[in-house]
């Protein structure tokens, strides 16, 4: 068990997917950021990630429930992930 369960939105699935694509760390998360983590979970672990994992992951790193993140961030996200 890795302190990544620790964080809001993060089961097993997702601590798998992260630490599969080298983020072992809450630090290593927070500065990779969720579009890069997400990407490379996408490239390299499950094509069909969702955005629903995208905004879990944004919410992990501010310490808060993905149905909690501010509108204009899940706007952002929504954009970089149809830009995908």
């Amino acid at each position: 068990m890795s302190e990544l369960l620790k964080l809001p939105n993060v089961g097993k699935v997702m601590e798998e997917n992260l630490l599969a694509v080298g983020i072992e760390t809450v630090e290593q998360l927070k500065e990779t950021g969720a579009e890069e983590a997400f990407r490379r979970i996408r490239l390299q672990r499950d094509p069909g990630a969702c955005l629903h994992m995208l905004y879990g992951l944004q919410g992990a790193i501010l310490g808060i429930p993905d149905k909690h993140l501010p509108a204009d961030i899940k706007q952002e996200l929504k954009a970089f992930f149809h830009s995908l």
